[in-house]
């Protein structure tokens, strides 16, 4: 038997098929290598014949476990058929050569780490941390089987945070594709690396995906990017009209970024609350009414509405909070950070210790509370969190002494 025809015959040869299958893992597994030995359990009468063919020694029927060397597979081969073990293992699909694929793959992505740690956020934790992760769970390996270009990973992430920009604008302008950051292996490997620099988990749903989006400044949909008010009167436009005749009557509104931009916006007061849970403004809407002093729910992340709203009210003194928790605290500091004019609201230890003795564990990275140092430290030892609720009557004593100011 010779010739490609007998070739492939003899590879569908039923003692022959594990024995080829066998072969073949371990060439690729060695790269070509003809001195390891393959082992086939519970041979078929047909695979013992083989063997035995093959060796020049005879194996009981009783065997539980026959065993040869490939030299002596190539060897018996090329003298009864005219090709080698390799060539005749080739007739049905080509051999792998797995250790000059990992070697490819190793060098491929080290030239992608490299071309990551040029990036604009290298150096930083989070950075690091992402980048880790990638190579941990096989994804940078992933990436570089695919060929998925990871420049362009790295130049939307060099290209963020971004101003508040509609997400297709931004995608022309970084990627020159409107639709790039829709959906995707880039748009999954992106969000990632966002969810690391916020230190938050990926998002589960469409409303966690538009305030990690909006976290680094870009909008997936204006309409969708809301902010919940009370009592916040402003001048500008309809938009304007509508909020301060809502403030009159003591009514909760619901604002989208659409609207906002509709016309400059300027809130009249000079004193501006801002909570996390809409629990609290639902509870100042009943206790207060039109007596409760400006307010406005983040619910979670500050949406990109939240901050454009925020930014009409420069001339305004900002008591900000958040919950008890180590991303309550992380967006303390960072509205801080953005906002001159913004000072904590009930968020120091002696607020927080009272209610520490329950509650939810903590979880997440512990972070510094930079206006507090002892916060920090208390909430560490305690290990509780506490969310606004459990502050709900100190925070509507605050709010009924603000709105009679």
């Amino acid at each position: 038997m010779a010739g490609h025809d007998a070739s492939a015959e003899l590879v569908e040869q039923p003692g022959w098929r594990r024995l080829l299958a066998a072969a073949r893992r371990s060439l690729e597994r060695t790269g070509g290598r003809l001195d390891a030995i393959v082992t086939l359990a519970a041979p078929t009468d047909d695979e013992r014949i083989v063997i035995i063919g093959i060796t020049g020694t005879h194996r009981s029927a009783a065997a539980a476990r026959l065993s040869v060397r490939l030299t002596e597979v190539d060897e018996h081969l090329r003298a009864a058929h005219g090709v080698g073990l390799a060539d005749l293992l080739t007739v049905t699909a080509p051999l792998r050569n797995r250790p000059a694929d990992l070697k490819r793959e190793a060098v491929a992505r080290d030239a992608v780490l490299a071309l990551a740690n040029d990036g604009r956020h290298a150096g930083t934790a989070w950075y690091a941390e992402w980048l880790d992760s990638l190579r941990r769970d096989g994804t940078l390996t992933r990436v570089v089987r695919t060929g998925l270009p990871f420049q362009d990973v790295v130049r939307v992430l060099d290209a963020l945070p971004a101003a508040e920009e509609p997400m297709p604008v931004f995608a022309d302008r970084v990627l020159d594709d409107t639709k790039a950051l829709t959906e995707g292996p880039l748009r999954g490997l992106v969000l990632r690396a966002v969810a690391a620099w916020q230190q938050t988990a990926l998002p589960a749903d469409g409303e966690q995906d538009r305030a990690l989006w909006e976290s680094v400044g870009l909008v997936p949909d204006d309409l969708a990017s809301q902010v919940l008010v009370l009592n916040v009167p402003a001048t500008g436009g309809l938009v304007g009209r509508w909020l301060t005749e809502a403030a009159q009557a003591g009514v909760p509104m619901r604002v989208t970024l659409h609207q906002l931009r509709l016309a400059p916006l300027t809130m009249t007061g000079d004193e501006v609350h801002v909570c996390e849970n809409p629990a609290v403004l639902r509870a100042a809407t009943a206790a207060l009414g039109a007596q409760a002093p400006p307010l406005i729910c983040t619910e979670g992340v500050p949406s990109v509405a939240v901050h454009t709203l925020l930014r009409a009210a420069s001339r305004a003194v900002i008591r900000w909070r958040n919950d008890f928790d180590w991303t309550g605290v992380r967006l303390m500091a960072a509205a801080l950070q953005r906002y001159p004019n913004a000072v904590p609201w009930r968020m120091t230890a002696a607020d927080y210790l009272p209610a520490a003795g329950t509650g939810t564990a903590l979880i997440g990275t512990p972070t510094r509370t930079p206006w507090d140092e002892s916060l920090g430290e208390s909430m560490r030892r305690a290990g509780r969190a506490v969310m606004e609720e459990r502050l709900l009557d100190q925070l509507l004593t605050d709010l009924r002494a603000a709105g009679a100011r």
